[in-house]
């Protein structure tokens, strides 16, 4: 997958994440509403030595391509990714994202998936980015809408998530929107 050092989003820069970064890392990451919708890979509480851990992965461009830090006026206060797909799943990534709750419902979320998503199809071979939402999460879910993503379904009591078994809802946009989804029969004729 092509690489990109940042990405100007206009309220806020996506760049790469560097050591620095650790202080604003742990000050806006260790909060329990921000973990609260996201993987439980995501650690809480959010110490130091996770940041260390994280910044160590983030920062090496080889292992970490496509994961920034959200930067808003020189300051870390957010992340967002892809994780590229594998085996016949090799064109399409994931998209991930968290943002610090003082920076929530400004825009800042939306900016940024817009700008990593029309970044990764002008650069990359990727055809299809999905995220997965909890149903809790409505906030996340405008996010990913304003920014041009699909609802495509909810699986049904598809995880547990602070001990609460829950729905979660898929969200995909592709490289060419307007175009239907490809059939066996079209793809075969």
């Amino acid at each position: 997958m092509g690489q990109v050092d940042q990405i100007d989003c206009v309220v806020c820069l996506l760049r790469r994440w560097r050591r620095e970064d650790k202080p604003s890392l742990v000050r806006y990451a260790n909060n329990r509403r921000v973990w609260r919708n996201l993987r439980d890979i995501f650690p809480h509480p959010y110490t130091e030595s996770d940041a260390d851990a994280w910044l160590a992965h983030a920062t090496d461009r080889d292992r970490a391509p496509w994961i920034f830090a959200i930067d808003v006026n020189g300051e870390a206060v957010g992340g967002i990714g892809l994780e590229r797909g594998r085996d016949i799943e090799s064109h399409s990534a994931e998209i991930g994202y968290w943002l610090g709750e003082p920076f929530w419902g400004h825009g800042i979320a939306t900016a940024a998936t817009v700008g990593i998503t029309s970044r990764a199809f002008e650069v990359t071979d990727l055809y299809r980015l999905s995220a997965w939402v909890f149903a809790w999460n409505p906030a996340s879910m405008r996010v990913l809408e304003k920014a041009g993503y699909h609802r495509e379904g909810t699986l049904i009591r598809s995880g547990v998530k602070d001990g609460v078994l829950l729905d979660r809802v898929i969200y995909a946009i592709t490289r060419d929107p307007g175009l239907p989804y490809a059939t066996e029969e079209s793809v075969s004729a």
